[in-house]
């Protein structure tokens, strides 16, 4: 398959996810006006919120669907658009965690909300509680209806529990690996890298990866052995995916990531890259700017500098490409046909490619 065949299949299932989505907000909001504007408003901030992504999930879904045979692409679209829809509610709660006014360089539900309360006159602190309440509101509803689009797909009886099944345990692992992540803040001992691994392939790599590409295995009905096959994938390259994304966001150049190389630094944001930082001599110059929310670029100039001193940069980099080998060894798995690997060769490419 040619670069031009690739866009277009790529077009083709994003415009059935999109379908999907568009219908199910657009159902929403004509039941939403019959119990008043606030209402009906909050779904259209929740809609704005959930476009404009990469439709990543989904694109797993659909891919692992099809690569194993299925013939129905249209059910795949509704289970993909449920993994969309669930990450959707995880971004919004996790954003008032974090208590982030901003997602992907505009206001995110809490920001549109304490800005229409600032507006109001209302003070700041009043007005981020409100838009936080909000948030957490709006992704309930997301979370909730995430189940209701399997149900929506027309899969039935064992086949519709084992995707229910396979969405709550997504769900499940997600929240383990968010509490770890809020620990790690609390706690006054640093995470080793092996904490944050399990970390990240808890909050990330089990609803990003793994659990859509399952969820496409069972809709296409693959044996157990194919499967597992994939679940294995799913679960190493999303950790891979992680650690460069981690890697990107101190090293990354912004025009092409959209996202600050400070703000994870400001954060302190538990990563492998500063696991590993913060067993090193080098480290003590720079530990008490970690975390800073006045870091100043020089400052953050300077983490850098010491990151590269240290090896944790290189050792972020090696792991990663460690993790996605382990995802290409399991698509080797004689239980997946060849079409599989022609499918995710270039998931693996382009999360090696983005090392470096």
């Amino acid at each position: 398959m040619d670069n031009h065949d690739l866009v277009a299949l790529s077009e083709r299932r994003q415009h059935q996810v999109d379908g999907v989505l568009t219908a199910f907000f657009r159902e929403s909001h004509y039941r939403a006006k019959a119990l008043g504007t606030p209402y009906a408003t909050l779904w259209e901030t929740l809609e704005r919120n959930a476009t404009g992504g990469k439709r990543f999930r989904p694109r797993m879904v659909m891919a692992a669907y099809e690569a194993l045979g299925g013939e129905e692409p249209e059910r795949a679209a509704y289970v993909g658009a449920a993994f969309e829809l669930l990450h959707t509610a995880l971004i919004v709660h996790d954003d008032v965690i974090d208590r982030d006014f901003m997602r992907r360089g505009g206001l995110n539900v809490s920001g549109s909300y304490r800005d229409i309360a600032t507006t109001a006159g209302i003070p700041l602190p009043v007005a981020e509680h409100r838009g936080m309440s909000v948030a957490i509101i709006a992704g309930d509803l997301a979370l909730f209806n995430a189940y209701r689009l399997i149900d929506r797909s027309g899969v039935e009886g064992a086949l519709r529990t084992r995707l229910h099944d396979i969405l709550d345990e997504a769900m499940f692992v997600s929240a383990a690996g968010e509490l770890l992540d809020v620990d790690f803040a609390l706690r006054q001992r640093p995470p080793s890298v092996d904490e944050v691994v399990e970390m990240e392939r808890l909050k990330t790599a089990g609803y990003s990866f793994e659990g859509p590409l399952r969820a496409g295995a069972v809709l296409a009905l693959a044996s157990a052995e194919a499967e597992e096959a994939l679940a294995g994938f799913g679960r190493n390259i999303g950790i891979a995916y992680q650690i460069v994304d981690d890697l990107l966001g101190v090293f990354g150049d912004e025009r092409d990531t959209g996202k600050t190389t400070v703000g994870d630094l400001r954060e302190g944001k538990s990563t492998v890259l500063f696991a590993h930082a913060v067993g090193t001599p080098e480290w003590a110059e720079v530990s008490d700017w970690f975390g800073s929310p006045e870091l100043s670029v020089e400052q953050a100039q300077r983490i850098r500098e010491v990151l590269e001193a240290a090896g944790s940069r290189r050792f972020a980099e090696a792991l990663a490409r460690d993790f996605a080998n382990r995802a290409w060894e399991s698509l080797t798995s004689e239980a997946l046909p060849d079409a599989v690997r022609e499918e995710f060769r270039p998931v693996v490419a382009s999360v090696l490619g983005r090392v470096r």
